[in-house]
């Protein structure tokens, strides 16, 4: 309903829902944490992308390292933004593309994926109708949890 809509997207404006998201990127992050604080918008030639770019809208990502692998890292991710592809862009801007990222990586896995390895973990947002405070937790997909364990 309208309510339930106004106060939804209120938190959006004011950053106060919470967005936890998992992935399996390229390469080892050196950093156990860290952010990324760069701004996104169209890609100047390539209009289907995004891109960091001078005059984008502010964009900060927060990551930590779950567990290291040989050739991947897996990560979390907190939002405290939400660009379009933002995750995406800030990973391949700092060499770290998501696994199975065919626009911003060469998309080159040696698992048949229909997409990149990035799953939307949790949300978190006061209840339109209770004000209380509600998080959700989705588990991971089956083909996310197989690429785990062939990694470990």
């Amino acid at each position: 309903n309208d309510k339930a809509h106004q106060s939804l997207s209120e938190q959006l404006k004011v950053h106060s829902i919470r967005r936890i998201y998992v992935a399996i990127v390229h390469g080892n992050i050196k950093e156990d944490s860290g952010t990324v604080n760069a701004p996104v918008g169209r890609h100047p030639t390539d209009r289907k992308k995004m891109a960091i770019v001078p005059n984008g809208k502010p964009a900060v990502t927060h990551y930590r390292v779950l567990q290291r692998f040989e050739r991947y890292t897996y990560m979390e991710f907190q939002l405290e933004t939400g660009r379009t592809h933002q995750i995406r862009v800030h990973m391949a801007s700092i060499g770290h593309p998501l696994l199975g990222d065919a626009v911003y990586s060469s998309g080159k896995s040696p698992y048949h994926l229909q997409g990149q390895t990035l799953h939307a973990m949790t949300i978190g947002f006061i209840h339109p109708a209770t004000r209380e405070y509600l998080e959700i937790t989705a588990p991971l997909p089956d083909y996310f949890e197989k690429i785990l364990r062939d990694l470990r």
